[in-house]
Order: structure tokens, then C-alpha cells, then sequence
């Protein structure tokens, strides 16, 4: 009840300042806006009084005084225009919003429950498809950061600082020190941060269709059932197999018709792989639909106090998620371009504006950057160049036809896509055309990152832009079909072959079900938790399901590659220190000390891992903890000694 009522407040203060500093905007805006900056700030304001009482509750109520200070600011600095009311528009965006939100933010629910350590009756932890590889490390991070001083450390990699865009997983974190468990601390802001992301797209698409009811619903489900031309390759053939193929999409480990790498099938589902198992999207995705709403508005409205609300809001993102924080600089170049282009009449003031954006956000975003993506991106050696993204994977050459490739991967939409943008027309969309133009041209030249799949963070936010004019030029083709006998039929036939792979991929999402920690490794966890000192050192194996870093929140000395290595981080010594202590823990011993190790681990997946020397293990150090598979041994090198 602690966390919920601490994240009323938050929520409360949000709506209170948007109030006072957009009153002209629609209800509905308001609302939104205010959900979403509460939340933006219960992220931010803990994370910021860490800084000088580590993330404590002593922090977390210092959150609160200067949340207040805010909402007194926010009150001085008012706009003493009258509010605007509920309209009858506002009601038909409601109805759209209603349509739109409710069913998805039910179905993620569902997922948010099943996909985070659902807890099962014989004490085993269990998760979903798309969770199983990703959820390991969001544990990691929600578990140790708890009192932990800042700047936060990687529990991940010893002596590592922590760069990573944390602030989802320390929302989570909040939740369990104010006494929720653990699966309902994932759960709970998992499923609120989704529903704000369908509202904002929604109010997002409306600043650009109008009041089109019909054309938003559509471009909402081209984006959230997003999935290609997958279900064809499952499809095809399929009476040879007696439908064994198509089958296996609700068997099979990611054999679903949007996410089928074998055929070059690349561009899986939001919901599915982007919004439930990546946390740190979630939490971007939700933030940066207010700051290109802002975008638009401020530009439309000529307003410095809009443009101000926008800059200190896309300062904020780098440690939400660094990736969406790229992609919101890159659109608004481009959505600036193209600003500057069509409205001749104002663009010494759009300069001035598009200044003080920049000015305010290169100051606040610059420190978290050098700390986090410049690390990553430029000391792990990440940035270089290839042409088509994974359509040319490792500059090998291009796999599929160009067209074809983005076709068969984005689904129709991506046709009716580029008929909109070759419709010169349709001028209102000339700014979204240059700011998509812009990270569609950076996602398909440039890597970031160790794995090139990962630009697809960059690709997502292009084809919100690319759904939304997908259902513009529909409408507009609709409309010239007036009269045809059979048009409703041709319309239902395209959304349908839009969104069938995405829906087989949700559907094969919702009865997934894997084993992610058994009971022993939950009871070791627990144990661990409960009798360790917080700052404890553990030997472990490099296995991802790893309970001593995700669910103790412990230092371990080397986590799995599947995390370390692709956050661009050198871990081959300590993984080959790992492996000769396990082994030769006699000749080795001076492992301990270099890493200052309180206990060595072992469990089966360090048995099948290394040929550890139980015996010797047993003969040097006391064996602290023990069940059927896991012992714990207290060596004295580090603080425990």
C-alpha cells in the first residue's frame, strides 16, 4: 500500500503542474501528461537524492520535499489562462482511447503477471518466452540497487560502474522497499508504464489525423499488432506437414511468424519482444510520446514555455533509455527541418526555439551520456558503419531485396507508407516525413552497439511515424473508393494480413511458460538475501538464471556474456579467473583476494559448467548453506572476514 500511495502522489503532482502550466490544453492531454511526468519524476527524483543518501527510503523521502518544491514552481511559474473543459471532441477521443486501451492494457497485464517470475506452488519462479533471456539482468539491477550508494554499481562485473539506462528497473526497485514483492513490483508499474504508452500513442496520432476516430484505431493496430508478412513462411506449405509448422508457432521457442531470423524475418512484435521483456524501452517508450507531442505543440503553438517543457523532459531520457533518447534527436532534427521548410513565416522563431531545445537538453543529457552511452558506444568499440541493418548482417551483403526485405518485415503498411510519402499533397505530414526520414537514414547506416539486431530501438519509433501515415493515406484511399462494391471487404482483408503475424506472435506469447528459477535456486536466493552481508562478493558460475545477482541483488565477480558482452564490456580475465578457482581452487586461491570473494557458489550450472574441485572447496572453507543442488561456501577474503 506504501508504494501505491508514493506513487499517487508523484502521479497527483504531475496532473497538479501540467494543470498549472498547460491550462489551454484538452483534459484528456492534461491527464496524460501528467500521468506521465509523475512517473518521470518518481524515477528521477529518488535516483537524483541517492546522490547524497544512497538509494534509501531516507532518499525516497527526500524525493517527496523536492517534488513539492517543483509543484510550488510549477505554481508561480502558472499560466493564468482559464482552463479549458471537457469537449465533445475530447469525449470522441475518449471513446478511441477507451478502444484502443483497454483491451491491450488488459492483454499486457496478463503478460506483466505470467512473464515476471510468476511464483508457482512448488516454490520454483516462472516467466514467459520473451522474458527468459532479458528479465535475469532487470532482476540484477532491481535487487541490488536497493541502499545502495550512487553513482550505482554493475552487479554484473566486478568493480564495474554501472552503465545502463536504470531508471525503469529503480521505479521497481521503490516498489519493493516500500514492501511489495518482487513479482508485483515488475508487475505494477510494468502495466501502468504500457497503458500510458497506448494512450500517448493515441493522443499522439490524434495531433495528426485529427479527429479520424477510425484512422487512429487503425494506425494503433498497425503499430501494436505490428508483425509482417511472417505468417506466410508458416503458412506456406502447409498441408505437407499437416500443419506441424504452423502448430509450433504456440510450441516452439521464438518460432512465432514475426520473429523468424532463418527467414530473415527480423521485426518482431512490440508488445511481444520490445515492451514486456525490455524494460528500459517500456519506461522510454512511455516518455517520449510526450516529448514529440510536445514537439508539435510547441512548434504550432510558437510557445518558448512548451518548448521549455519539452527540452527539460528530453534531458531526462538518457538513463530512462538511451536508444529512444537518440531517436527523439534525431526526429526532432528532422521535424525541424521540415518545420523550417513548410512554415516560412515563422522561422526566425523557429530557430530561436529549436536553439533553447537544444541548449537545455545538451546540458542536462551530457553528463549521463559520457557516463553511459559514450562508455558503452565509443570505449566498448561499438559505433561503425553497415548499410540495411540486419538485411546485411556483418556487411556480408544483403540477404533479401531491398523492398522486399522492408515489405516482408514492416507488412503492407510499409507500402501505404511510402504512397504517403511520395503524396506531396498531403503537407501536414511533412514534418513527420523529414523526422522519420531522419532515423530511418542514421538506424540503417550506423551501429551502436555489439549486436546490429538492437537498432531496431531506432526503427520502432520510425514506424510509430510510418503507422500513423500508413492510416492517413488508407483513410484517403478509402475515401477515393467510395461506391466500390466490396471496399469494406478489401480494407478488412489488408489490416488482417497487417496484423495476423503480430496476433499469432501475442497469442503464442500468452500460453508461453518456462521454468526460470527452480525451488532450490529460489530457497538459495532467499537464503542469500536474508543472512549476507549487502555488500557481499560471490564466485559464481556465468549461467544468465543466476539467483545470487537477481534475486539476493549481490555482487557477483563475472555475469553471463549474454548481458556483459553485449554492454560492450572487457570480462575475459574475470571469466577465466572464474574458471580456474572452480577448478583449481587450491592454486588459485589468490582469485579471492584479488576480487575480495565472501562465498563461492555452486550449484548444478557451475557443476556443468566447470569441473569444480567440490572436494577441496570442501576441505578449505565451511560450507554456510546447502540443499539439494546448491552449496554456499564462507571463504574470508573479503568483508565477511
Amino acid at each position: 500500500m506504501a508504494a501505491l500511495c508514493y506513487t499517487a502522489l508523484f502521479e497527483a503532482a504531475g496532473v497538479a503542474a501540467v494543470r498549472f502550466l498547460l491550462p489551454k490544453k484538452s483534459l484528456p492531454d492534461r491527464i496524460w501528461l501528467g500521468l506521465c511526468l509523475g512517473i518521470l519524476l518518481e524515477m528521477w527524483l529518488p535516483a537524483l537524492c541517492a546522490y547524497a543518501f544512497g538509494f534509501t527510503l531516507a532518499a525516497h523521502f527526500a524525493a517527496i520535499a523536492v517534488l513539492l518544491a517543483l509543484l510550488t514552481l510549477a505554481w508561480f511559474l502558472r499560466d493564468p489562462s482559464e482552463v479549458c473543459r471537457f469537449s465533445s471532441d475530447d469525449r470522441k477521443q475518449m471513446a478511441v482511447m477507451a478502444a484502443v486501451c483497454i483491451p491491450l492494457t488488459a492483454f499486457s497485464s496478463y503478460l506483466q503477471v505470467t512473464h515476471m517470475i510468476l511464483p508457482a506452488v512448488d516454490g520454483s519462479y516462472w516467466c514467459g518466452q520473451s522474458t527468459y533471456g532479458d528479465l535475469c539482468m532487470h532482476l540484477s539491477f532491481i535487487t541490488s540497487m536497493e541502499n545502495m550508494s550512487f553513482p550505482p554499481k554493475y552487479n554484473l562485473l566486478y568493480d564495474t560502474p554501472l552503465a545502463y539506462p536504470y531508471l525503469t528497473d529503480s521505479l521497481s526497485t521503490t516498489f519493493t522497499m516500500m514492501g511489495l514483492p518482487l513479482n508485483l513490483a515488475l508487475v505494477i508499474p510494468g502495466t501502468w508504464l504500457m497503458a500510458l504508452t497506448y494512450a500517448g500513442y493515441t493522443l499522439l496520432a490524434r495531433r495528426f489525423l485529427g479527429s479520424r476516430k477510425k484512422a487512429i484505431a487503425v494506425a494503433s493496430v498497425f503499430f501494436f499488432l505490428n508483425g509482417g508478412l511472417g505468417f506466410l513462411y508458416d503458412f506456406d506449405l502447409a498441408g505437407r506437414d499437416h500443419f506441424a509448422r504452423v502448430l509450433e508457432i504456440f510450441t516452439g521457442f521464438y518460432k512465432t511468424p514475426a520473429n523468424q531470423p532463418e527467414y530473415n524475418l527480423r521485426f518482431s512484435n512490440v508488445i511481444a519482444d520490445l515492451m514486456i521483456p525490455q524494460r528500459s524501452l517500456m519506461g522510454g517508450w512511455a516518455m517520449i510520446l510526450p516529448c514529440l507531442w510536445l514537439l508539435d505543440v510547441s512548434q504550432k503553438d510558437r510557445s518558448v514555455r512548451e518548448t521549455v517543457l519539452l527540452a527539460l523532459w528530453a534531458g531526462a531520457l538518457p538513463l530512462v533509455h538511451t536508444h529512444t533518447f537518440l531517436a527523439l534527436g534525431l526526429f526532432s532534427g528532422g521535424y525541424l527541418a521540415g518545420r523550417l521548410f513548410v512554415n516560412k513565416e515563422d522561422r526566425r522563431g523557429t530557430l530561436l526555439r529549436s536553439a533553447l531545445y537544444l541548449l537545455i537538453v545538451l546540458v542536462m543529457a551530457a553528463p549521463q551520456l559520457l557516463g553511459n552511452a559514450v562508455r558503452q558506444t565509443l570505449e566498448g568499440g561499438s559505433l561503425r558503419f553497415q548499410f540495411n541493418w540486419v538485411n546485411n548482417s556483418g556487411g556480408r551483403g544483403m540477404i533479401d531485396g531491398y523492398l522486399w526485405f522492408w515489405i516482408k518485415n514492416a507488412g503492407l503498411p510499409f507500402i501505404l507508407m511510402l504512397c504517403a510519402l511520395l503524396n506531396a499533397k498531403r503537407r501536414r505530414m511533412t514534418e513527420i516525413a523529414f523526422g522519420m526520414t531522419a532515423i530511418y537514414v542514421v538506424a540503417e547506416t550506423v551501429l551502436f552497439q555489439p549486436n546490429e539486431y538492437d537498432n531496431n530501438k531506432l526503427f520502432y519509433i520510425w514506424f510509430m511515424f510510418a503507422a500513423i501515415l500508413a492510416a492517413d493515406y488508407g483513410s484517403v484511399v478509402m475515401q477515393r473508393l467510395a461506391g466500390l462494391r466490396g471496399r469494406g471487404l478489401i480494407c478488412g482483408l489488408f489490416i488482417f494480413c497487417s496484423v495476423f503475424s503480430g496476433s499469432l506472435s501475442l497469442a503464442r506469447e500468452a500460453v508461453s511458460s518456462y521454468q526460470l528459477f527452480n525451488p532450490t535456486a529460489v530457497a538459495a536466493g532467499k537464503w542469500i538475501r536474508e543472512n549476507t552481508e549487502k555488500e557481499a562478493v560471490f564466485l559464481t558460475g556465468q549461467e544468465h538464471i543466476n539467483p545470487v545477482c537477481s534475486l539476493a541483488g549481490r555482487q557477483i565477480v563475472c555475469g553471463s556474456d549474454l548481458y556483459v558482452f553485449f554492454h560492450g564490456l572487457d570480462y575475459r580475465r574475470q571469466a577465466e579467473d572464474c574458471r580456474l578457482f572452480y577448478e583449481y581452487p587450491e592454486a588459485y586461491g589468490e582469485i579471492l583476494q584479488r576480487y575480495g570473494v565472501d562465498y563461492v557458489y555452486v550449484s548444478d550450472y557451475e557443476r556443468a559448467d566447470f569441473d569444480v574441485d567440490v572436494d577441496a572447496l570442501e576441505e578449505l572453507w565451511p560450507v554456510v548453506y546447502e540443499n539439494s543442488s546448491v552449496k554456499i561456501f564462507k571463504t574470508g577474503a573479503g568483508i565477511s572476514g
